[in-house]
Formats: structure tokens, C-alpha cells, sequence
């Protein structure tokens, strides 16, 4: 059996790679990545002591596929958590930079008093976040955007000055027409659950508490023992950090070790695919250098606009489908700067901008707080996310603009007048899928047209999710499906 995998991301490595497990008798697999790297968006680079994530720069462990995969590759001892202190997110209000009320976790509070006394919100707009405590549930049936979940059981201010800027730095999209079911599902489960939102977060975050002090209780270590990634956050604000984790040196640990563990002579680089069809019972791809493969299975992990364009030949639905998930371009600039030159504390890991605060920066993470060993001692790394949904006309700006640009606003909420020793500029154009309102039932049926085409899968981040242990599920189930052994039609 003669297996082709187009696309060379932690997707289509994934699938790789389980397909090379899998020892199925007679498998012939072939990798076929366009540019001259793997790793997808996934790039690590080291530059005068600082080690510096042109990607994402974290996965969720609460997500098991990636830390399983780091486990058979025999690095899951070099996963590490996030930094024990400082574990809370910033945000801009009114061109300065606010802490999030302690244990304000994506859109809601989990304790009161920080939440009193915070000066992100009104006092109005404190009042209606806590009507979350008494309103009913939400209908159960269809979709819902998240924006519209937000403000129905929080308001406009939570919406507005927390909400929007967390998801725009995770989906680089705008809550009004992402899917709340698509996006972030539980929390459509704890209302259907817990009717209020609030509840259900207090529930959980005290059962997460009684885990670890049980769990630090029957070994014997200390609450603040920083040794291993936790389950669920201790304190802290925003994101879920107690949740994420990266690698000792980096994030393309896990791209390197697969491709270590894969047969080198099957995986080719600038090999850009540009024609596939059926051909009798099997499939036939072209390269634009004139290559040709001949498969009995092909797994497309491309962009999902790329997908469409191979299938435009094959079948008109599938591609008119696939062509309507629309996607957002993004840049990540990273910063070095000496810490004499950086006036603010940097006792959080970052902030967010809300687009009412009409700047040009959509969030900054502070990667040398975030992460150990991202900088030597004496310096500050930091990350700068731009464009998105809300900003793409500002990523036609060249890189010298960019960067005048993004030291503006470091200048103007940090106070960084110095220019940073180094700099590193990564783009990603329509890298991002767009979870629409609807999502969920173009997936499905996605996959009822995938059923017409015995031998073929769809892989990455299009489909069931953006992060990097979602793509990694995505890659392996392609895998099983090609080789028979998962339904061919369920893309999550």
C-alpha cells in the first residue's frame, strides 16, 4: 500500500509518523512538503543566547495528543510548564496597562473580591457580569457566536475589554462571528450544565485546587513545587497557564525528534503538489517540478484553501466546502532588549489589546518571563503578535514599517525608548482558519463528502482545531483512516 502525505506541518508529521508505527505489512509512505523546511509554523531559532519562537510558542496539556506523541518520541522528560510566578495577563484600558482581576480566567471570575476591586470595569459592568449568577440558560439548539454568548451572560464590557482581545490572540479573529461551539465548547457546556457560567468555573477551579493539594499530599512535595506541568492553574489570570508548556529548547524539539524517527528518504522538501486525480482505483499527484506519484492513499495536511484547489477537478462540493473556511494573516515580531532598557516590571506574562483601544499591536507576550532559558540573564525577550481579522490591510506594510510601528507602542505602554539589540519578524499569511458560526456543520459535511472518495483524508488545523495538540489528533486520525481503521467521514 502506497500512502502520500501533502504537507509537512506537525499535521502532516503526525500522520507520518503514525502511519510508520502502525507496522502495516507493505506500507510505502511518502511526505511531500512545498517549501524547504518542515515544522509548518512551528520554527525555533536561537540567536545571541535567546531562544526565539517564530511560531507558536506553547501547547495545552489539558489536550493529551501532543504530550503523547513527545512520549513515543522519547522527549516528553523535556516538556516544562510555565513559569510558577507571574502567571497573569495585562490589559490595555484607555492606553495604560491593567492586571486582570485575579482568577479571571477567558471571560469569567472565579473570585470575587479581586473582581470588586479591579478598575477594568465599571461599576456597571461589574454588575452585569455577576447577572450571570441568576440568568437562565441559553437554548441548546444551533449555533451561537461568541460575541453573542459573551454579552448575553456577561455584557458588553467583559466582551469588549477581556474577551475579544484573549480570542483575538488565539483565533487572530472577531468573537462576533467565530463559533462559540467550534472555538471554546465548554463553555456552552457549563451553561447547558451549571445554567451559570461563573458556578461552573468556581466548581472547577476549587476541584483542580483539591487535586493538587491531594496530589501533592500523597507525594510528599510541596503546593509550590515547580517541577512538573500542572493540571489546572493555582492562581493567576487570562489564559489557562497552569495548562501550558513548551520544551527546554523550544517548540521544534517535538518537529525535530520526528524527524528523526521517520525514513529520511521518504520525506521531500520543495515538492509542491499542484494537480491530484483519480486514477482507476488509486490516486495520481503532480509536482510543478514535473514529479509524479502514484498512491492507494493520500492524506491532503495543507491549508484547507489548498485542499480545494487540488480537489477543484475532483469534486465540486468538496471544494466549494473547503474554499469557504476563510483565514486571517498574522506576524510575530520578536524583541531583545537589555532589561536596564525595559522600565516596566514585567510581573505578568504579557497583555492584550482590545481593538476599542484602536492601536496597531494585538498582544505581547513577555517571553523571557514566561518560559526559563529564553534569554540570558541581563536581557528581555518579547513577542509581538500583529494583523488578525480586525488588522489585515496593516500587514501590506513592509518590514521597516512594521517594526517603527511596533516599537510606537512598546514606547507608548512600556515605555521602551532604547532599540532592541535583535529582531526577528515571522509572517503567516491566511495561516488561521476561521471557526464561523456554522463551523461545526460545514465539517460535517466535509466529511459526508470525503465518504465519495475511498483512500483520501484532510488533516490540520481547518477542521476540529487551531492548537498544536489538535493538529497532531487531526494528523494521526487521517493516518487511521487511510489505513482503514477510523471512520473516513469524522474530521474531530
Amino acid at each position: 500500500m502506497k500512502v502520500v502525505v501533502v504537507g509537512g506541518g506537525i499535521a502532516g508529521l503526525s500522520a507520518v509518523h503514525r502511519l510508520t508505527e502502525s507496522g502495516h505489512p507493505g506500507l510505502e509512505v511518502t511526505l511531500l512538503e512545498r517549501s524547504d523546511r518542515f515544522g509548518g509554523t512551528i520554527r525555533t531559532v536561537e540567536r545571541d543566547g535567546c531562544l526565539v519562537e517564530l511560531g507558536p510558542d506553547s501547547f495545552l496539556t489539558s489536550k493529551p495528543w501532543l504530550s503523547d506523541l513527545a512520549d513515543r518520541l522519547g522527549v516528553a522528560d523535556r516538556i516544562i510548564p510555565t513559569a510558577q510566578t507571574h502567571r497573569r495577563s495585562h490589559v490595555v484600558h484607555r492606553g495604560k496597562l491593567h492586571p486582570l482581576p485575579d482568577g479571571f480566567l477567558m471571560m469569567a471570575p472565579t473570585r470575587l473580591w479581586p473582581m470588586v476591586g479591579t478598575s477594568l470595569f465599571s461599576w456597571k459592568g461589574k454588575a452585569r457580569c455577576a447577572l450571570d449568577l441568576v440568568l437562565p440558560r441559553g437554548t441548546a439548539t444551533g449555533d451561537e457566536s461568541l460575541g453573542a454568548f459573551v454579552r448575553r451572560r456577561f455584557g458588553g464590557e467583559v466582551l469588549e475589554r477581556v474577551v475579544q482581545p484573549l480570542i483575538g490572540g488565539i483565533y487572530a479573529g472577531d468573537p462576533d462571528t467565530l463559533s462559540l461551539k467550534a472555538t471554546i465548547p465548554r463553555f456552552f457546556e457549563m451553561e447547558q450544565r451549571h445554567r451559570s457560567v461563573i458556578k461552573a468555573m468556581v466548581a472547577q477551579r476549587r476541584a483542580a485546587a483539591k487535586r493538587q493539594r491531594d496530589a501533592s499530599a500523597g507525594s510528599g512535595a510541596s503546593a509550590g513545587n515547580g517541577n512538573s506541568v500542572s493540571s489546572g492553574d493555582r492562581a493567576g489570570s487570562g489564559a489557562r497557564y497552569g495548562e501550558l508548556a513548551s520544551f527546554d529548547r523550544g517548540m521544534e524539539t517535538i518537529v525535530q525528534a520526528l524527524l528523526r524517527r521517520l525514513p529520511s528518504d521518504a520525506m521531500h522538501t520543495q515538492a509542491d503538489v499542484t494537480r491530484l486525480t483519480r486514477d482507476g482505483s488509486g490516486l495520481s499527484l503532480s509536482c510543478g517540478d514535473g514529479r509524479h506519484f502514484q498512491a492507494d492513499g493520500v492524506i491532503l495536511s495543507v491549508p484547507s484553501r489548498h485542499a480545494a484547489e487540488l480537489l477543484h477537478r475532483t469534486d465540486t462540493d468538496l471544494y466549494d466546502e473547503l474554499a469557504a473556511i476563510p483565514h486571517a494573516s498574522s506576524a510575530v515580531m520578536n524583541l531583545a532588549y537589555r532589561r536596564s532598557d525595559v522600565p516596566h516590571p514585567l510581573d505578568c506574562f504579557g497583555f492584550v489589546v482590545p481593538a476599542v483601544e484602536d492601536r496597531k499591536i494585538i498582544a505581547c507576550t513577555f517571553s523571557s518571563v514566561k518560559f526559563p532559558n529564553r534569554a540570558p540573564e541581563g536581557l528581555v525577550l518579547l513577542r509581538v503578535f500583529l494583523g488578525g481579522m480586525l488588522q489585515q490591510e496593516l500587514l501590506k506594510s513592509g518590514d521597516e514599517i512594521l517594526l517603527r510601528i511596533v516599537r510606537g507602542e512598546l514606547r507608548d505602554l512600556m515605555g521602551i525608548e532604547n532599540e532592541p539589540l535583535h529582531t526577528e519578524l515571522a509572517r503567516y499569511p491566511d495561516a488561521m482558519p476561521q471557526y464561523l458560526v456554522g463551523h461545526g456543520r460545514r465539517v460535517e459535511r466535509i466529511g459526508s463528502l470525503l465518504g465519495r472518495h475511498p483512500g483520501l483524508a484532510l488533516a490540520g488545523n481547518a477542521y476540529g482545531g487551531v492548537g498544536l495538540p489538535d493538529c497532531v489528533r487531526s494528523g494521526e486520525q487521517a493516518a487511521e483512516r487511510v489505513l482503514g481503521g477510523a471512520d473516513a467521514t469524522q474530521l474531530t
